[in-house]
């Protein structure tokens, strides 16, 4: 009996967990059945379950053959926003194909509305509803069966969690599962050769104790944790292996204060300097003890996210949501000025009671707090949420297809949604880049907010073609040294100056942009500038073992006229959060 997994991912970097984690709970769980998974017939693994990934980029004709060839008697699909149209597309081929093969769907986006599902794919058999692993793998033991095509109805009238197609046709929805304990699911990456170049998502926690409008997860308030010694295990086997990036899927990650601690203590006292680890967490809600640990941390070692949505209190209190942004504030500043931190802040449009004008304040709110991203997302109204079941109250309407994205509200127009994609785009280009830092905190002083920077900078892509094209690098420089000009005609040479210190302050560019102008140095100066430091290494200390030509080739000087002053740019010497260069002012 062969059972393939699959999952459609949204990008090749993704790895997904759930599937690795129905595999190793279900091989798990049958190898303590007698006459399962354990045993053999004929030298042969009664079950075999078998996993295949792919991504949302890929042709669906390549990803059918791959599925078709691997000649499965058993297909399950794990259902998401991002690859819902490509799975039900998939489903309803092979099904052609295989006609009689039992396929199974579950996930996120398929749980809540089951018989929907199945009756747009009517070569379903069934879904898996909520959590898996269990479920998953019962549904093994019963296909796993000789002749289980004689008794799969009987079995699967008992069995919780999913909703099936019986022999009558008629569609049976059967209750959901009881929360499984987290400590039982087995680690998943001890061949970690497989997640090579992949970005490695764990769990420690499930559940979440907010109940937010327009998420999911507030549907599953049973919290549950893993047990902190098997964590702290597992934690060294990613810090031992060196992987990169290690994202923590929970929730809220320090909803409870000694689970977050104690695992926040392991991963700083057991740093290799190596693995970044990423939690989501609520700002609001970290203790003393929390902020001081982090505080303490290697730059680079850990980074948060932050889900701030909005900062209209009306709008936070409709969502059914908690927070207290002035306490978010005073803690994302406090750590920020530690240096050491990545922080990710989030806001969503669309809400309810939020309107353009009320949009912009929230945006300016999180946008004075400097955040390393800021995320501008649009509401999406998820099958199965409180904001789904509401969207009349709200005049939430919200396109058909998925990611189910907002259209427009009571408060939001179409015309409004369109404009804030625009600063969507602006954010991501300019302020996320982290390519303009230094531009944008001067450049925003010249308008009425941050907000009306971005979305004017928008309106001068549109009027002038700029849209939908992906620039390169320094093109992008031209373009807001272009829209400067425009705004700020008698000060552009003051702020070209600053886009070319953002430049070098980032790539060690051998090529000269053209907004940069002229070289302000001779030649003469800059080959005795480092023939002096060959000799006494006054401001490149850490060169003792370059001569002057590799410290050239390795370093940058500009001299910058409207700043007054003349900068070494030192690319050996990042810095370890914002990777950019050293810097030091330099007096011939």
């Amino acid at each position: 009996m062969k059972i393939l997994l699959v999952a459609v991912n949204a990008k090749y970097i993704h790895s997904n967990l759930a599937v690795y984690s129905l595999k190793t709970y279900a091989e798990a769980y049958l190898k303590r059945q007698a006459g399962f998974g354990g045993e053999k017939e004929n030298g042969q693994a009664v079950v075999s379950i078998e996993l295949a990934e792919y991504t949302i980029n890929q042709p669906l004709n390549d990803i059918l053959m791959g599925i078709y060839r691997s000649k499965p008697d058993m297909l399950c699909f794990s259902c998401y926003i991002w690859n819902i149209e490509y799975i039900e597309a998939l489903a309803e081929e092979m099904g052609k194909l295989r006609p009689g093969m039992p396929v199974w769907l579950g996930g996120p986006e398929v749980s809540y509305e089951a018989e929907g599902v199945m009756k747009r794919l009517p070569g379903i058999k069934g879904v898996m509803k909520g959590e898996g692993e269990e479920t998953f793998a019962q549904l093994c033991r019963i296909y796993s069966v000789k002749e289980a095509e004689t008794k799969e109805d009987k079995e699967l009238a008992s069995l919780e969690g999913i909703a099936y197609r019986a022999e009558d046709g008629k569609i049976r929805d059967n209750p959901w599962r009881q929360a499984v304990d987290l400590s039982r699911i087995p680690f998943v990456y001890h061949h970690i050769k497989e997640f090579q170049n992949k970005i490695i998502y764990y769990e420690s926690s499930r559940g979440c104790p907010f109940s937010c409008s327009y998420c999911l997860s507030s549907i599953d308030r049973k919290l549950r944790f893993r047990n902190l010694d098997l964590v702290r295990k597992e934690l060294q086997f990613f810090i031992d292996h060196e992987v990169p990036q290690v994202k923590f899927v929970d929730r809220t990650f320090n909803c409870r204060h000694e689970h977050a601690e104690a695992i926040w203590q392991y991963i700083a006292t057991h740093d290799k300097g190596i693995t970044n680890f990423h939690f989501e967490v609520a700002a609001d809600l970290l203790s003393e003890k929390e902020i001081t640990l982090l505080e303490n941390m290697r730059p680079g070692l850990v980074q948060l996210e932050i889900g701030v949505q909005s900062t209209n209190p009306v709008t936070i209190s409709k969502i059914r949501r908690t927070m207290d942004f002035e306490r978010v504030a005073g803690v994302v500043s406090r750590l920020q000025k530690g240096g050491n931190i990545h922080q990710h802040l989030d806001l969503i449009a669309g809400l309810p009671y939020e309107d353009f004008g009320s949009f912009a304040k929230s945006f300016d709110d999180v946008y004075r707090l400097r955040p390393e991203q800021l995320q501008l997302g649009f509401l999406k109204a998820l099958k199965g949420s409180y904001m789904e079941e509401h969207k009349a109250e709200y005049g939430l309407v919200y396109q058909s297809r998925p990611p189910y994205e907002v259209l427009y509200t009571r408060w939001l127009s179409y015309e409004d949604v369109m404009r804030l994609k625009g600063v969507e785009e602006m954010v991501e280009i300019y302020y996320n880049s982290r390519q303009f830092t230094h531009t944008l905190e001067i450049l925003e002083k010249r308008f009425s907010s941050a907000f009306f920077m971005y979305d004017e900078l928008h309106w001068f892509y549109e009027a002038h073609g700029y849209g939908g094209v992906q620039h390169k690098r320094s093109v992008r420089y031209e373009i807001l040294l272009e829209f400067i000009a425009g705004k700020c005609k008698e000060e552009t040479e003051y702020f070209q100056d600053l886009l070319t210190y953002d430049y070098y302050l980032r790539e060690n560019a051998k090529t000269r942009p053209e907004f940069a102008g002229e070289y302000g140095i001779s030649r003469e100066k800059v080959r005795a500038f480092y023939e002096k430091e060959e000799k006494r290494r006054k401001y490149l200390v850490k060169y003792r073992e370059y001569d002057r030509n590799q410290m050239r080739k390795m370093t940058h000087l500009e001299y910058f006229c409207q700043l007054g002053k003349c900068v070494l740019f030192d690319y050996k010497e990042r810095d370890a959060l914002s990777l950019e260069a050293r810097t030091c002012v330099v007096e011939f």
